[in-house]
C-alpha cells in the first residue's frame, strides 16, 4: 500500500510479493498495469522477491482495470494524484474505504472528482499538505460482531458501528433471521434463540455471494457460512474470488456443523436449528476471516477448542481475547 505514494513522491518504489492469507493466489498484476499505464516501469530483482518500481515523471493516463481491486485502485489514485496531467480510472473500486482515501487526499490538496463511483477523474498537482482524518469503523469487524451474537445467543450492542457505511451488511445477516435494531449509529442484536433463513420469493434456497461494492464484501461469507450452522434453514455460499477460501469448513465439519463443499467456490449450510450442539476441537487458522469464524464457531461450542495459528486472526482484530473476555467468553491466549 506504499507503492503508488511513494511512486508518486520519490519516483521509485518496492513491491513485495505478496503474502497472509492462505487463500489462493493472490495477483499484483492490477497494480503493476496502473503503474505503467502512468508510465512507470518494473523489473523483478530475484534476490529481493519484489518489483522494482521507477518513473523519471509520472503522467495522467486513462485506464480501465481489469478488476476493481480495492488496494489496487488505492495505490494507483496514490500515485495519480502527483502524476502529470488527468488521470481517468474505470471500474475502479467504489468501497467506503476508497471513497475515504479520496477525500482524505482532497483535503491535502488532491484533485479527485467520481467519488463513490467507478468513474475516478483525477487532476495531477505538484504536492499535497497535511490533514486530519479520523477511520471509519471496520465494516468487517461489525459484520463479525453481528454473528457472534447470533451463533452464542448474546444480547450485544456495537456502538459507533459506521451505520452509513455498512451497505448491504445488515440486510444479509437479517437473511439468515438475524433481529437487530439501528438507533442512530449503534447496532442492537437481541439474544435470540432460533433464527430462520430466509428463502427466495418462489421458495429457493437463498444464496449468499460476493460482489464488488455494494454488493456484499466477500471478507464476511465466511462469518455468514459459520452462523448458518445453528440457523433453521439451508443456505448457499459462493465464494467467487478466492479458490482456497472455503477449506476451513472441514474443520467446521469436524465440530459437528451439517455443510456439503461442493467445490472450491461454493458450500452448502444446512441448519441444525439448535437441535446439536458444535463440540470443541483443535484447529488452526489459514487465514483472517476463516480464523474469525472458527473462532465464532469454538465460542458456541461444547467443550473446549484449541485455535494455532492466531497471527492470522490478529491481523485483522485487534486485541480479540481481550475484547471478548470483557463481554463473557472465556478465551486464553497460549504464549
Amino acid at each position: 500500500m506504499l507503492a503508488g505514494a511513494m511512486l508518486g513522491r520519490y519516483k521509485k518504489a518496492y513491491l513485495p510479493k505478496p503474502g497472509g492469507d492462505k487463500i489462493g493466489r493472490r495477483r499484483l498484476d492490477t497494480h503493476v498495469i496502473g503503474f505503467e499505464k502512468l508510465g512507470a516501469s518494473y523489473v523483478y530483482q530475484e534476490k529481493l522477491g519484489c518489483f522494482e518500481l521507477s518513473a523519471p515523471q509520472l503522467k495522467g493516463a486513462f485506464m480501465l482495470l481489469d478488476e476493481p481491486s480495492v488496494t489496487g485502485t488505492a495505490n494507483i489514485i496514490m500515485a495519480a494524484v502527483l502524476a502529470e496531467g488527468t488521470t481517468s480510472i474505470y471500474n475502479a473500486a467504489c468501497e467506503p474505504y476508497i471513497q475515504q482515501l479520496c477525500k482524505m487526499l482532497n483535503r491535502m490538496g488532491a484533485r479527485i472528482t467520481g467519488i463513490g463511483s467507478n468513474l475516478l477523474q483525477i487532476e495531477g498537482v505538484d504536492a499535497l499538505c497535511g490533514t486530519e482524518h479520523m477511520l471509519l469503523p471496520d465494516m468487517i469487524e461489525v459484520g463479525s460482531f453481528i454473528g457472534l451474537a447470533a451463533m452464542t445467543q448474546s444480547a450485544l450492542t456495537i456502538k459507533g458501528a459506521g451505520v452509513q457505511h455498512l451497505g448491504v451488511i445488515p440486510e444479509k445477516f437479517q437473511q439468515l433471521g438475524i433481529h437487530l435494531e439501528i438507533k442512530g449509529d449503534d447496532i442492537i442484536i437481541p439474544e435470540q434463540d432460533v433464527y430462520e433463513i430466509q428463502t427466495y420469493l418462489d421458495g429457493g434456497i437463498l444464496t449468499i455471494y460476493d460482489h464488488p461494492w455494494p454488493g456484499f464484501t466477500p471478507d464476511l461469507l465466511s462469518i455468514v457460512l459459520v452462523v448458518a450452522i445453528q440457523a433453521r434453514g439451508s443456505v448457499l455460499v459462493h465464494q467467487k474470488m478466492f479458490e482456497s477460501r472455503l477449506f476451513f469448513v472441514d474443520k467446521l465439519i469436524d465440530m459437528g456443523a451439517q455443510i456439503i463443499l461442493c467445490d472450491p467456490h461454493r458450500a452448502t449450510v444446512i441448519g441444525l436449528a439448535r437441535k446439536n450442539k458444535l463440540k470443541g476441537i483443535t484447529m488452526s487458522s489459514p487465514d483472517i476471516r476463516a480464523g474469525q469464524a472458527l473462532l465464532i464457531a469454538a465460542l458456541s461450542a461444547e467443550g473446549t477448542s484449541i485455535i494455532q495459528n492466531i497471527e492470522q486472526i490478529d491481523r485483522g482484530y485487534q486485541y480479540i481475547d481481550e475484547r471478548l473476555r470483557h463481554i463473557g467468553a472465556q478465551i486464553r491466549r497460549i504464549e
